[in-house]
């Protein structure tokens, strides 16, 4: 292994490549202890209210907490580790002999996005297969510790298939119970059967729900009939309680086989949850591209020796790594309240900072 790696890689390109990663390693290390000592801070009383134990903390929370934003703030820890070492061996005179020895930039970029590429694969496993393993520990940590509000739809539109249409007003999470419950039937555009009830409860041992002070009626055109009309019946629906609970970050932890069949189940329910769904699934792929951008704009931005040492550069680069957060939120908002298409939404970010990479680029040091 190491021969090939000696046949293929010259002295800087290790020499680089190992700058990158053990800053980047370290770089991810600082937030790391960071970030937990803040969320500690946070939410310690949280942990002591609901008498959380150790073992739950450290096991279930902070093992979806730490790879979830180590993940989310990947690029941007990549981006700040780049303008480190990069500056450091410009202020040190260490670019300028690798450009004048007749190699252009493009070689000289060429341990950079290997260690990207690197870095790129990681994160990508990391956010299909992963990320969304251990979100499900944290979201089921925080709906469980940290939620005290009722975190239910009201107002739901609900379509089951083809023909059967549903509408719950209101739904108590801890009985499993909607109330002013309808359910409709049509024949194309033609509504044949009308069912209301005061409310449907949700039988979780054998999986059926039951409606209680309902009647159904049959629609003939003009004509209504009542057919049925009584105190409870039990019926089985294409829906569960989980549709009707709404928790943050509940489609991060979702994986991909069930993610999918989620998106197929809101195409055809229409419930107004199929672009954040489409956004988190389009996310998932193109964030990871991220890695590059950002390494480019790094590089390009640190490779000048510039008086005052590295503190310019890593000063641009913290208000970079803002502006990227702001752009990336800004996608998901633009995309759930503009009705941008998500996967244009999506790469919006990338788009936007692979152009100002770009003209980076074209003003750095030959």
């Amino acid at each position: 292994m190491r021969s090939i790696i000696n046949k293929y890689l010259s002295v800087i390109d290790r020499y680089i490549i190992k700058k990158y990663l053990g800053t980047f390693m370290f770089t991810m290390a600082i937030f790391s202890v960071v970030m937990v000592v803040f969320d500690i801070s946070e939410h310690l009383d949280n942990f002591l209210k609901k008498n959380s134990s150790l073992h739950d903390i450290a096991f279930q929370y902070y093992a979806g907490f730490i790879p979830f934003y180590l993940n989310y703030l990947s690029p941007l820890i990549n981006f700040l580790a780049v303008i480190l070492f990069t500056a450091k061996m410009a202020n040190q005179t260490e670019i300028v002999p690798i450009l004048t020895s007749k190699a252009s930039f493009s070689r000289f970029l060429r341990p950079y996005f290997i260690s990207a590429t690197l870095l790129f694969i990681i994160s990508f496993f990391a956010n299909v297969y992963l990320i969304p393993y251990t979100n499900r520990l944290k979201v089921d940590f925080e709906n469980t510790h940290f939620s005290d509000a009722d975190p239910t739809k009201s107002e739901v539109h609900m379509q089951l298939d083809k023909q059967t249409f549903v509408y719950v007003k209101s739904y108590q999470a801890d009985l499993k119970t909607g109330y002013e419950f309808i359910l409709e039937k049509f024949n194309g555009d033609e509504l044949k059967e009308k069912i209301v009830a005061q409310s449907i409860a949700y039988d979780s041992v054998k999986r059926i729900w039951t409606m209680r002070v309902f009647s159904i009626r049959h629609v003939n055109g003009l004509k209504e009939s009542m057919l049925w009309h009584g105190v409870s019946k039990d019926t089985t629906l294409d829906m569960r309680p989980e549709d009707f609970e709404q928790h943050d970050n509940q489609y991060s932890a979702m994986s991909m086989k069930v993610l999918n069949k989620s998106i197929d189940k809101a195409q055809l329910r229409g419930t107004g949850e199929l672009t954040d769904m489409l956004f988190e699934k389009y996310h998932r792929f193109v964030y990871p591209l991220s890695t590059y951008v950002l390494t480019l704009i790094g590089v390009s931005m640190s490779s000048r020796k510039v008086r005052g040492g590295i503190g310019l550069p890593l000063g641009l680069g913290i208000l970079l790594c803002f502006a990227y957060i702001v752009v990336e939120r800004f996608a998901l908002v633009f995309s759930v309240k503009g009705g941008a298409p998500p996967l244009i939404s999506v790469f919006m970010p990338n788009v936007v900072f692979g152009a100002f990479g770009y003209y980076l680029l074209t003003k750095a040091p030959k």
